[in-house]
């Protein structure tokens, strides 16, 4: 399959959106009860699942709905809006069904087959406490036909929820690094609901701890394969719930001022809803929501780029996209984690300190998005774009965090 005829599979992304647009509303009508019991989200993503959503990057032949990058970032920003906790919760599953749909046909079709059936995966990557940087204690052992998997992550995002779960581990024989892609229903995985953040609290992040868990043949992958765009990857994800919940923030500030009865003896007099300076806010808020969405959709038509590259077998083409995505997720999370930042926070100044009533979980926006913006940091990223523009240093691909001898 070229590029070129790649190109012209796209679905209508009009349909897609009207297809899933009554599915967000009903996600989104539960959000604040979730929130105020902790009610981790199974029921919803189910129905994601029954509506074809977390296949949308699956081949129509294997089942799914063969949409781009850039569809599948618009429509979880969508998500996002309805709830961010299930847009990153899936952030680990369409990692890997990107990683399976670069991969050789031969190599991912297995995968793909489940995917589009409906299966999703999790994700098992960071270790905490002692570990040090650029080790993994959770080791793959050879065993029989397959291998088994002894280890522990934390922020194990989504995998509560997933029939799968990618975990990068290191073989024991070889030493070398690895995916192993673990099968969830087993005795040998226990996931916990651990996750202590003050937001995003309903991902399903937390511990997973493998014991003597078994893998299958075709669920070891070589980490060197891993399909090269992934870390802008994994950031436009995060992007996509930064832009959701500012987006999330106007709609509900929205709603609130046009309900509002009482204003202030130094305001101007009027209804809230026709405030001059109340108004202003508010649609301050939503260019800066407005901007972070499409800060999110030119980096992710800049990734899409790099998928087809991918494909096309040109490596001078493919470096060079990488390295364009790489820079673009970069600088659409540095400034939509800005713009969200400041959405979600100055929308306050449209009400009173009724809008801190927990019955109404309005602060959920804020503390989800300062808990994703925390993600990759921020300075870092700066750092990066900045070395490029003025040395023309390549950006890091892959990194990883654990503890530095002193």
């Amino acid at each position: 399959m070229t590029v070129h005829e790649y190109r012209g599979t796209f679905p209508d992304t009009g349909d897609l959106k009207a297809r899933f647009r009554p599915l967000f509303d009903r996600i989104a009508e539960g959000a604040i009860r979730r929130e105020r019991e902790r009610t981790l989200p199974f029921e919803e993503i189910e129905w994601l699942k029954q509506a074809g959503f977390t296949a949308l990057r699956v081949p129509v032949e294997y089942g799914g709905l063969g949409v781009s990058l850039t569809q599948l970032f618009d429509l979880l920003i969508d998500l996002a809006e309805a709830d961010t906790n299930i847009a990153q919760a899936l952030r680990g599953h369409f990692a890997l069904v990107e990683d399976r749909l670069v991969a050789p046909r031969a190599e991912g079709e297995v995968w793909l087959k489940r995917f589009g059936a409906g299966e999703i995966a999790g994700n098992g990557w960071t270790e905490i406490g002692s570990v040090k940087i650029g080790d993994t204690i959770t080791k793959v052992f050879p065993e029989g036909e397959g291998f088994r998997v002894e280890g522990e992550k934390y922020y194990s995002t989504g995998s509560i929820f997933a029939d799968w779960i990618d975990t990068y581990a290191t073989r024991a024989d070889t030493g070398a690094s690895v995916i192993a892609i673990v099968r969830t229903a087993q005795p040998g995985v226990e996931r916990r609901d651990d996750w202590s953040g003050f937001g995003q609290k309903l991902t399903g992040t937390g511990t997973t701890i493998y014991t003597a868990a078994t893998v299958e043949p075709e669920g070891l992958v070589p980490f060197e394969t891993r399909f090269r765009y992934q870390t802008a990857f994994y950031q436009l994800v995060v992007n996509s719930v930064l832009a959701g919940a500012a987006l999330a923030a106007v709609r509900d500030v929205s709603e609130l001022v046009a309900k509002r009865t009482r204003g202030f003896s130094h305001g101007a007099g009027t209804l809230p809803r026709h405030d001059p300076q109340v108004l202003q806010v508010v649609g301050r808020a939503r260019a800066f929501a407005f901007a972070a969405r499409a800060a999110t959709l030119e980096a992710a038509r800049v990734a899409q780029r790099a998928y087809e590259t991918s494909q096309a077998g040109d490596k001078a083409a493919d470096d060079q996209a990488n390295i364009d995505a790489e820079l673009a997720s970069a600088a659409a999370q540095i400034s939509g984690a800005e713009l969200a930042l400041r959405a979600t926070t100055d929308v306050f100044n449209a009400l009173s300190a009724s809008a801190t009533d927990e019955k109404l979980a309005f602060d959920r926006h804020w503390r989800n998005v300062r808990t994703a913006a925390s993600h990759n940091p921020l300075i870092y990223k700066e750092r990066i774009l900045g070395d490029h523009a003025v040395n023309g240093t390549e950006p890091i691909y892959v990194w990883q965090i654990g503890a530095i001898a002193s």
